[in-house]
C-alpha cells in the first residue's frame, strides 16, 4: 500500500493502559495479506501476560475507579469514545486493510462500523432497568441489572474492528472490565482502538488487550480462573474448546461460530434485486463473514434464467488489492487459500460443477492470496462443498421445486445464522421466514451492513447468545432480586 500506516506499539500488549512488551519476548510477524509479506511484528503474549491482564481487569472491576463510575459516566465514556474512532476514522481504515487485504472503501465502512457500537452502546449504558414484582404483603421486591465482572472477548480476524466494537462496547456499557485477545492474524485495529480508549479516558484496567496465538494466549484466557464470562467468534472446533473450558470454570459464554447461510429465491421475486444481493453477499470480504450466504435456493421454474444471469454477474467480480477498492481482496493467509482450493478440489471431483468464475486484477502482487470468487450448481445438498463452511467467495446454486422443499434445504444443514427469503407474496415470504432456524432472517434483502441495533446470534450449531442490539446488554449483565420486607 502507498499510504503511510501508523502503527500501534510494537510491543504490543496493553494493559492498565500502558504498553508493554510480552513476557517471553515473543513476537508475531503482521503479513500483509494483499502481499504475502510481513510488514511489522507485534508481541506475542502468554499466559503470564494473560494473568497479568486479568489481574488488572479485576483491580479496576473490584473497587478500581472504573467500577466507581454510574452507568451514566460510563456511557459518556464510550460517546467519547465513539467520537474519538470517528475522528480517526481514515486512519483506521488503513489499518484494517493492511492488516485483512479487504477493499479500502469496506475498511472504512468498518472503521465507521466500529465507532457506531460504542455511540449505541454509550446511549444504552443508563437504560438497563430492573422491574419491581408484586409478591406476598410486607415485601417489596426489585430486580438489578448487574456487570459479570471480568469479561474475555477472543475477537477473530476477518471483522477485528468490527468484532471489538460489537463486543466489547456491550460490556463495557453494563460495567464489566475487558480483557481482549485479538486474532493473531489481524490485531492491529483492536490495539489502536487500545490506545484511543486511553485518549478517551477510559480508567486503568477497564480495557486489556494481549495479542497472541490461539493455543497459547487465547487458550490461557479462556481457562483462566478469575475470568467471568467468554465471548467468543470463531470456528465450531475452536468453540467447543472454549465452551470446554467456560464450563469447567462454571462461567456462561457467547459463541458466534459461523454459518452456511441460505437465499432463498422464489419465481416472483425481483430477480435483479436479488441477484445483486446473492452477488454481494458471498464476495463481500471475500466470503470470509460468518453471514455470508454461501447456498442460494432457486425455484425450479427459473432454475435456469436465474443461473445463467448469476453466472454473467460473477463472471464480471473482479479481486484485487485494498487500493484498487474492487469488490473484493484477497483471503487472510495462505494457509486459508489452500484450504478453499483443497476444498474446491474435493467437491469438483465430486461432480461439483464450476458454472462461474471471476478475475484477480492485473498487477497484484504474486506473493498475495487470491482466490478467484466462484459459482457451483449441480451441487449434491448432502455434499461438503453444501454443508461446510468455506470461508471464501464461492458460491453453491441448488434448485427447488416448492415451498416445502425451499424450508427443508434451508435448514439441512447444521449452521443456523442468518438466512434471505425472496418473493413477491408476503404471505409466503413471512411463512418461510418463521420456519428457517436462524438467529436472523431478511425478507427481499440481506444484511444490513453493520446491523447495530439488530440483535444477532445462531441457532443449532451456530452459536448461542446474542450480541448486538440492546439484547446484547442482557448476555453481558447478571440479574440479581432483591427481596425488602417492610412493617
Amino acid at each position: 500500500m502507498d499510504q503511510a500506516v501508523r502503527l500501534p506499539s510494537a510491543q504490543g500488549i496493553f494493559i492498565d493502559n500502558q504498553w508493554r512488551p510480552s513476557a517471553s519476548g515473543a513476537s508475531l510477524p503482521m503479513i500483509a495479506p494483499a502481499e504475502g509479506v510481513a510488514f511489522a511484528a507485534i508481541a506475542a503474549g502468554n499466559d503470564h501476560d494473560i494473568d497479568t491482564a486479568v489481574t488488572a481487569a479485576r483491580r479496576a472491576f473490584d473497587g478500581g475507579a472504573w467500577s466507581r463510575l454510574t452507568a451514566t459516566e460510563r456511557g459518556r465514556l464510550l460517546s467519547k469514545l465513539a467520537r474519538l474512532i470517528e475522528d480517526h476514522a481514515d486512519e483506521l481504515t488503513l489499518l484494517e486493510a493492511r492488516d485483512t487485504g479487504k477493499p479500502m472503501s469496506q475498511a472504512r465502512a468498518d472503521a465507521i462500523a466500529v465507532a457506531r457500537y460504542f455511540e449505541y452502546y454509550g446511549g444504552a449504558a443508563d437504560k438497563l432497568h430492573g422491574d419491581t414484582i408484586p409478591f406476598i404483603e410486607g415485601h417489596f421486591v426489585t430486580t438489578l441489572w448487574e456487570p459479570k465482572g471480568v469479561t474475555a472477548h477472543i475477537i477473530p480476524w476477518n471483522y477485528p474492528g468490527q468484532i471489538f466494537g460489537r463486543s466489547v462496547a456491550a460490556a463495557l456499557a453494563v460495567g464489566n472490565a475487558c480483557v481482549i485477545k485479538p486474532a493473531e492474524e489481524a490485531c492491529l485495529v483492536p490495539l489502536r482502538l487500545g490506545e484511543l480508549s486511553a485518549e478517551a479516558g477510559f480508567p486503568d484496567g477497564a480495557i486489556n488487550i494481549v495479542p497472541g496465538l490461539g493455543e497459547t494466549a487465547g487458550a490461557a484466557l479462556a481457562r483462566h480462573r478469575d475470568v467471568d464470562f467468554i465471548s467468543f467468534t470463531g470456528s465450531r472446533e475452536v468453540g467447543t474448546l472454549i465452551q470446554s473450558a467456560a464450563a469447567r470454570n462454571h462461567i456462561g459464554c457467547t459463541l458466534e461460530l459461523g454459518g452456511k447461510s441460505p437465499q432463498v429465491v422464489f419465481a416472483d421475486a425481483n430477480m435483479d434485486a436479488a441477484l445483486a444481493s446473492v452477488v454481494a453477499a458471498i464476495v463481500q470480504n471475500a466470503g470470509q463473514t460468518c453471514s455470508a450466504g454461501a447456498r442460494v435456493l432457486i425455484e425450479r421454474k427459473i432454475w435456469d434464467r436465474f443461473v445463467a444471469d448469476l453466472a454473467l454477474r460473477f463472471g464480471k467480480v473482479v479481486a484485487g488489492t485494498p487500493e484498487m477498492d474492487l469488490q473484493l481482496g484477497p483471503v487472510i493467509s495462505a494457509g486459508q487459500k489452500q484450504r478453499i482450493e483443497t476444498m474446491l478440489h474435493a467437491a469438483e471431483g465430486a461432480g461439483c460443477l464450476r458454472v462461474a468464475r471471476g478475475h484477480i486484477a492485473d498487477g497484484v502482487p504474486k506473493g498475495g492470496f487470491f482466490v478467484p470468487p466462484a459459482l457451483y450448481a449441480q451441487v449434491d445438498p448432502a455434499s461438503a462443498l453444501a454443508q461446510e463452511e468455506v470461508f471464501g467467495p464461492i458460491l453453491t446454486a441448488i434448485p427447488f421445486e416448492d415451498e416445502a422443499e425451499a424450508i427443508r434445504l434451508a435448514n439441512a444443514t447444521d449452521y443456523g445464522l442468518v438466512a434471505g427469503v425472496w418473493s413477491g407474496d408476503g404471505n409466503r415470504a413471512l411463512r418461510v421466514s418463521r420456519k428457517i432456524r436462524a438467529g436472523q432472517v431478511f425478507i427481499n434483502s440481506y444484511g444490513a451492513g453493520g446491523g447495530i441495533e439488530l440483535p444477532f446470534g445462531g441457532m443449532k450449531k451456530s452459536g448461542h447468545g446474542r450480541e448486538k442490539g440492546f439484547a446484547a446488554l442482557y448476555d453481558m449483565a447478571v440479574m440479581k432480586t432483591m427481596v425488602f420486607k417492610h412493617g
